[in-house]
């Protein structure tokens, strides 16, 4: 079957293919409603017809019963899930984020000063002249809470405040 992959089971890009067909997808819910063969998508001309159950039946979704009529898989989604591969170890700062967002702050002082050092380096420019609310405004695309994300980088080194507090820069270590 074209719709299976070499390990065995079904592709989810056959799958997503034909329920993204508008003719597939209706032939598949009267299927999953129990219609008989003769009644799946007879609104539509024959070649059409024929097309979405094809596609229907190569990608997994249905399957050919005793009687030669067509029945919904019960495993097939089962079966796409078995195939997604495990989440991969990740290294680097990567490994405290989610999604672009600080997930956790790491408990090892090298490592949080790793994060951080990285973080300041994306959202500020050396020689940058920031007002508190810019910097917040930076920040916020990493945390909701920029306050403590703000006063982590100051007790690490790599943002500097006015003595005024006015305005914030990273420290570029000159």
């Amino acid at each position: 079957m074209t719709g299976w992959t070499r390990l065995g089971g079904p592709h989810w890009r056959r799958v997503v293919a034909a329920l993204a067909n508008n003719d597939a997808r209706t032939a598949y819910a009267q299927i999953v409603l129990g219609a008989r063969l003769s009644d799946v998508a007879a609104g539509l001309n024959e070649r059409r017809r024929n097309r979405a159950i094809a596609a229907l039946l190569e990608s997994g979704l249905v399957e050919r019963d005793a009687a030669n009529g067509l029945v919904a898989s019960e495993a097939i989604f089962r079966d796409l899930l078995t195939q997604q591969p495990r989440r991969q170890a990740q290294t680097g700062v990567a490994r405290f984020m989610r999604l672009g967002r600080i997930e956790r702050y790491p408990a090892n002082k090298a490592e949080r000063r790793e994060l951080l050092a990285w973080l300041v380096s994306e959202a500020i420019e050396p020689g940058e002249q920031l007002t508190e609310r810019q910097v917040n405004e930076r920040f916020l695309s990493y945390t909701d809470d920029v306050v403590m994300l703000r006063r982590y980088m100051i007790d690490f080194g790599l943002l500097e405040r006015t003595p005024s507090g006015s305005s914030y820069r990273r420290h570029d270590g000159t």
